[in-house]
């Protein structure tokens, strides 16, 4: 009997062996296979050369790359990765991630914008403030959202569109947000060449002035290589310029404290208005700083692994962006008041832009110490400085997320701007004719930009809505269908802007036949980009109504 009870205590011996070992081996062939197929071993070394070859791969594709990046959390206050806890409101933290938000809100401010103020402000007078301050608070829920989904997947909105779409729709999305880039840049681009014109006093003529804003561009961001807060420093300074100059022309011509509150408050739209208050809308919210707002916030360093990190960035975030847009809402009601208080009525708002604007207040108002031609032409200038900067980084975006190029920044920078440049220069030599043509010019580039708004929206409301790319980030569902009520309002009225435009420039059956046919092609890549996110039959799916009859039916 013992020589039994031996024999079989050595088999239980040798079984819990035998199995000890198969789990090991299962356990070095589970790591294994979350080695590259490139690594020819798998000894621990070479674990932690792939983990390190992936840690340089993400580097490579980051935007921006981690010593670039502004330190914040700190390794006592971080937290582990899993970290959900979010610390208490810190002055000294809000002012570190202060910076994304003011190169955001200078699309709000850029020459376009302010044509389309100064235009609203004399031919609808006072009537059309309250749509200015709703359009920004709409502008703002869109950027909060693009914010959103830059800091809780770490990644910008062009490169997950990258991976989210078919080749050819990815393609046709890159083309037309290119497109829309090179449209609002011209804008920009000929608004700083109109304000050194007037500086000078007509001494830069219209092409020197695009030449001069196209290099001196590359000295503004040269700055980036001193740190990103050096550029957010310029920007700030070029938004307190703009802040200055509009405030100076508002109070020196005294608007009606009255009307400019009535027109806030009360909402008035005829039939006489309602080309402004669309151009209105579709001056706030523009397709590539959607895009470029989700690269932006990426400039700080935030683990994507800590919740808590990502959770008190979006607050952060939430607050700087807010208060820049606020900035960017009372100097554009500046331009708008000044403009509705000197020209609603008279026989010159009709024909009043960015080219006569500043020439039609000085013959109100005269000279003086500061003459208002030269304030106005400051706050264009800076207008115009910051907004082709920050056209030239959402070009750099946008091309490298969409294509993948791992090219130099310097190169990235000469070949974006290059794009918009070149058809710049063209277009101020074929249209420096006279005002009208300009005119013709801005009504032109205002409808490239409509044409492209929808296919940056729609991408950016269905990522932010997948539980796969936001994880616990996803936005609630009341948030997406109020964002999804903003994107049909803002599209209607860029709807509304083409059908005006078209109304009017069709002329001849030919060109009747192919604007029929591109509205055919606009309307069915919408439905696609609808169809392929499900959001409409998801937002269905989670209001009461159907949870109603789902109960029902399951009753």
């Amino acid at each position: 009997m013992s020589t039994q009870s031996q024999q079989q205590q050595q088999g239980k011996h040798k079984n819990r062996k035998e199995e000890e070992e198969e789990e090991e081996n299962h356990l070095l062939h589970s790591e294994c296979e979350t080695i590259p197929l490139s690594s020819p071993h798998i000894s621990p070394s070479n674990w932690e050369h792939a983990d390190k070859g992936e840690e340089e791969e993400e580097e490579k594709d980051a935007v921006y790359a981690a010593k670039d990046k502004v330190q914040i959390f700190d390794l006592e206050s971080s937290g582990s990765a899993g970290s959900t806890v979010v610390p208490p409101f810190s002055w000294r933290k809000l002012w570190l991630f202060t910076g994304p938000g003011l190169l955001m809100s200078v699309a709000f401010l850029d020459p376009g914008n302010l044509e389309g103020d100064l235009q609203a402000g004399a031919i609808a007078g006072y009537s059309l403030l309250w749509l200015l301050m709703w359009a920004t608070i709409m502008g703002l829920v869109i950027q909060l959202l693009s914010a959103r989904l830059g800091v809780a997947t770490g990644r910008h909105l062009a490169e997950l569109c990258r991976e989210e779409y078919a080749n050819w729709a990815r393609l046709v999305l890159w083309i037309l947000a290119e497109m829309a880039l090179i449209a609002a840049d011209i804008q920009e681009v000929i608004g700083s060449a109109i304000a050194f014109k007037i500086l000078s006093n007509g001494f830069i003529p219209i092409w020197a002035g695009v030449v001069i804003t196209a290099t001196d561009c590359f000295f503004f961001l040269f700055l980036e290589n001193y740190g990103v807060r050096k550029l957010e420093g310029v920007f700030a300074v070029l938004i307190g310029t703009m802040s200055f100059s509009f405030a100076w022309m508002f109070f020196d011509t005294k608007p009606s404290e009255e009307e400019l509150m009535m027109g806030l408050l009360i909402p008035r739209l005829s039939s006489k208005t309602l080309r402004q208050a669309v151009e209105i809308v579709g001056c706030v919210i523009t397709p590539h700083n959607v895009f470029l707002h989700s690269a932006l916030v990426q400039s700080r360093d935030i683990d994507i692994r800590n919740k808590g990190q990502v959770q008190e960035a979006l607050n952060y975030y939430s607050i700087e962006s807010s208060v820049a847009l606020l900035v960017t809402l009372v100097i554009n009601l500046f331009v708008m008041t000044v403009f509705a208080r000197v020209f609603y009525g008279t026989e010159q708002a009709n024909g009043i832009g960015l080219v006569n604007a500043g020439q039609y207040l000085e013959e109100r108002y005269g000279g003086g110490l500061f003459p208002i031609l030269y304030i106005w032409g400051i706050g264009l200038l800076a207008a115009g400085q910051s907004s082709t900067i920050t056209g030239t980084y959402a070009g750099q975006f946008i091309t490298e997320g969409f294509l993948k190029l791992n090219i130099k920044k310097w190169l990235r920078a000469l070949i974006t701007r290059s794009c918009a440049i070149v058809p710049t220069m063209i277009c101020a030599i074929v249209f420096n004719t006279s005002e009208s043509s300009l005119d013709t010019l801005n009504e032109w580039l205002n409808v490239v930009q409509a044409i492209q708004i929808p296919f940056a929206l729609i991408p950016l409301l269905t990522l932010v809505s997948k539980e796969e790319v936001m994880g616990s980030f996803r936005i609630r569902p009341i948030v997406e269908k109020m964002a999804w009520s903003v994107a049909v309002l803002v599209i209607m009225a860029y709807g509304y802007m083409l059908l005006d435009f078209f109304l009017d420039e069709v002329d001849g059956l030919l060109f009747g036949f192919l604007v029929c046919l591109g509205a055919l092609a606009w309307i069915s890549f919408i439905i696609y980009l609808v169809q392929h996110g499900g959001a409409i039959p998801s937002i269905l799916a989670r209001s009461p109504t159907s949870r109603g009859f789902s109960s029902l039916s399951e009753s």
